[in-house]
């Protein structure tokens, strides 16, 4: 196998660079050195822009190769990166976490830092080629536990990008906001309601795609309230019977969607969409056969969520949105519609615009243009 020629550290001023000596422990426990100098990377996948583009100005810098997803962040959020970012379609093909790995491919890209999502991409004996061809792998981790990892991931990609002190303030501002929800949510006497999430959001007539014990599922424990899918389903997601659903009959509906759901009978909401949409495809949802019967439906506790505020550091407005879903009265002081004005002024590249959430009879919130 022959091994790519890496260029010296460039003299461009905008370029990214790796100061000498540095180490990450990522997210399967493995301590990696850094290459120095200037940084190369490689993703596995198109949701990671979105937290590069927390940490740079520029997210396509350090990039030299991505799986060319864009429909993982949405058609239209998408479309702005390239028009932003106009060399980001010409930037090297590697395979993707959904997909088989290629090391053709990443080596093709001539990365000096692959970047893997946890539970996917090389076996441990293809990592030692990519070592042997001098690419280092490092594994990151937005969906599996992502209480537990995003910020942990978040601060290995600010390392792989030299961004260690951008990484720690946003680390930062997460944490206040994690804090006041834990307090809140901690507090004596406060009743936890059962909760059913509902991912992608009548993508297919059948129902229940449910979170189990993990994934978006430790949002709704650590928002206060009780997953109903963790009492059965044994892995991360699953699918519960519409007789189970309906037996539990949760406090509280919440619908995850988005602009992948364009085209179907789904949830659709998101980044280029408006509140009559997200509204007209939650009323949808809420009256299908079964659901509609839920107290959460009477009982006007039905709610939609855009899954691009997920798997990414966006989910602390997530966070923010079921805290004050199960708890309006203790929680209703939170403003998850301030977070993230904050996260689009402060940090990110390509601020958000669109609907994101909306609940019944409540009227949506949408982000000022």
């Amino acid at each position: 196998m022959s091994v790519p020629v890496f260029a010296p550290a460039s003299s461009d001023p905008a370029a990214v660079v790796v100061s000498p000596g540095v180490e990450v422990t990522d997210i399967r426990g493995r301590r990696v050195a850094l290459p120095a100098g200037e940084a190369r990377i490689a993703i596995d996948d198109a949701r990671y822009l979105v937290a590069l583009s927390l940490l740079l100005d520029d997210p396509t810098t350090p990039l030299v190769g991505w799986p060319h997803d864009g429909h993982r962040i949405g058609g239209d959020l998408y479309d702005r990166y390239e028009a932003r970012f106009p060399r980001l379609p010409t930037l090297g093909r590697v395979s993707s976490s959904a997909e088989a790995f290629s090391l053709e491919q990443m080596l093709a890209a001539g990365p000096r830092v692959a970047v893997f999502s946890l539970g996917r991409g090389p076996s441990d004996a293809q990592v030692a080629q990519l070592e042997r061809a001098g690419v280092v792998s490092v594994f990151v981790d937005f969906f599996i536990d992502p209480l537990a990892n995003v910020d942990r991931s978040l601060e290995i990609l600010g390392a792989v990008v030299g961004r260690d002190r951008r990484a720690a303030e946003i680390v930062a501002f997460r944490a206040e906001r994690r804090a006041a929800i834990e307090s809140a949510v901690g507090a004596a006497g406060l009743a936890r309601p059962d909760v059913f999430l509902e991912p992608h959001a009548g993508m297919s007539e059948e129902c229940c795609n449910s979170p189990g014990r993990g994934n978006v599922g430790v949002y709704i424990e650590f928002a206060g309230g009780r997953n109903i899918g963790a009492d059965i389903l044994p892995g991360a997601v699953g699918r519960l019977s519409l007789e189970y659903v309906l037996e539990r009959d949760p406090d509280v509906y919440v619908g995850t969607g988005g602009p992948h759901l364009a085209g179907t009978a789904g949830l659709v909401m998101g980044d280029g969409y408006g509140a009559d949409t997200a509204r007209e495809s939650l009323e949808r949802i809420a009256a299908r056969d079964g659901i509609r019967l839920l107290s959460a439906v009477r009982n006007g506790r039905v709610h939609g969520l855009s899954h691009q505020l997920l798997n990414s550091p966006l989910d602390v407005v997530a966070l923010e949105l079921l805290a004050r879903w199960l708890h309006p009265e203790a929680l209703g002081h939170l403003d998850p519609g301030a977070t993230l004005r904050q996260l689009n002024t402060r940090f990110l590249a390509v601020p958000l615009d669109g609907t994101f959430w909306v609940s019944s009879p409540l009227p949506s919130e949408r982000l000022p243009r």
